[in-house]
């Protein structure tokens, strides 16, 4: 019998008090994925537009090509990670395994990826010089821009964390 009222009491107090830090980060995992997309979304756009005012001319397939200014990739990972420590904490480990991500694809964005689209480039002018008097053979071409300089990583994460911070203060005002 006293076992169940000590029960009844613990559960009464644990109504009654604030929500924990715990009890406000749950539930909001929409909030991490929403980011995600927005500044996926949103550094594409950019790059529409960067293209529409160098060249007059609307490009909606620049929504799904790689390279360019900001990076998406950049952009989305660092948002995710910044949502992620806004909502979990700084200092959480959901928050550490985000931010390593992010690193690791910014790190490929510009190193790995940047350095296939040179050397492409430089396989594509091979092919054209050696077999130029065969037109279907010097025709082929390999994809050549595929990653980011630095500045553009740069200014995708700056894109990103933007982003996260302002879609959080929107949400936490609005009390989602």
């Amino acid at each position: 019998m006293d076992h169940t009222i000590q029960s009844l009491l613990l559960l009464a107090s644990n109504v009654t008090e604030a929500p924990t830090h715990a009890d406000q980060a749950a539930g909001r995992g929409w909030q991490v994925i929403l980011v995600t997309l927005l500044c996926s979304l949103l550094a594409q756009s950019v790059k529409i537009v960067n293209k529409f005012f160098r060249t007059g001319k609307l490009d909606l397939r620049m929504m799904a090509k790689t390279g360019g200014m900001p990076s998406s990739h950049s952009s989305c990972t660092v948002g995710m990670a910044v949502s992620v420590g806004l909502i979990e904490g700084f200092n959480s480990v959901s928050f550490a395994i985000a931010l390593c991500l992010a690193f690791i694809v910014m790190y490929d964005a510009a190193g790995v990826r940047r350095t296939v689209g040179l050397q492409a480039k430089v396989l594509n002018q091979m092919m054209e010089e050696l077999f130029s008097e065969h037109p279907r053979l010097s025709s082929e071409r390999i994809m050549e821009f595929l990653g980011h300089t630095p500045f553009e990583v740069l200014v995708g994460a700056a894109l990103g964390s933007v982003i996260a911070w302002a879609f959080n203060i929107w949400v936490v005002a609005a009390g989602f």
